[in-house]
């Protein structure tokens, strides 16, 4: 009769205890995945991960090929090493087109805002009045109390307004942080436009001008845009 006790019985027991406890520990580790041209990442809305294609999108390579044609004499410059980083847990080419496009959005806001001081500075205003009761637009002060001195269902109109293009800009079409092209709007009218109701005018582009321009054109013009935005 075998004891439970001999040393025979209590290597052969140890071995087993030690194949049972590194066998389930290794059903937690992680299989080491493939190599593939696609990421899944959580990704800047914090959803279920997902897989996307990188193929077209920008790298650090391509910010310093383009900053030596913006600017010949600063070239790149990133002191904080943003283009370097991965937001919310995203791709670093995901990382680089959020950047780029903060910085067209925000060059164009600047822009427009810029024109428009310099036409509120100078008494320019549009010819019918302001509100249903027949107030006009004040002309007499400065762009600053010209906001003050709107009524405050005005100031809501704008930010719904601005609210609306955001959404529509993040939600319609190709997002620029899964390969959809950096800087474009999606259309507000012609048939490509998903809304259900008319629009006259698209946000971008609202005649037409540039429907008939080569993308060699648009391109030196996007970098004519991002200068002047910068310079805003």
């Amino acid at each position: 009769r075998r004891s439970f006790c001999s040393p025979d019985f209590i290597m052969k027991f140890t071995a087993a205890i030690l194949a049972l406890a590194f066998g389930s520990a290794s059903a937690f580790v992680q299989p080491t995945p493939a190599r593939v041209s696609t990421v899944a990442k959580a990704g800047f809305d914090g959803n279920s991960p997902m897989e996307y294609s990188k193929a077209g999108m920008q790298t650090v390579s391509d910010l310093e090929t383009l900053a030596g044609e913006l600017n010949p004499v600063v070239k790149f410059f990133d002191p904080l090493n943003l283009a370097e980083q991965e937001f919310w847990g995203d791709s670093n080419e995901a990382t680089i087109a959020f950047l780029r496009q903060s910085e067209i959005k925000h060059g164009r806001i600047a822009m427009f805002a810029f024109v428009g001081y310099c036409a509120q500075a100078n008494g320019i205003h549009w010819p019918w009045a302001m509100t249903k009761a027949g107030d006009m637009f004040p002309s007499d002060l400065t762009p600053p109390e010209q906001w003050d001195a709107i009524p405050e269902a005005a100031k809501w109109q704008i930010f719904m307004v601005i609210a609306f293009l955001e959404f529509w800009d993040e939600s319609t079409g190709d997002h620029y942080m899964r390969g959809g092209k950096i800087g474009a709007f999606a259309p507000l009218a012609g048939p490509d436009s998903p809304l259900p109701h008319p629009v006259p005018f698209n946000l971008y582009d609202p005649f037409g001008l540039s429907a008939k321009k080569s993308e060699e054109a648009k391109a030196r013009g996007l970098k004519i845009e991002i200068n002047n935005g910068r310079l805003a």
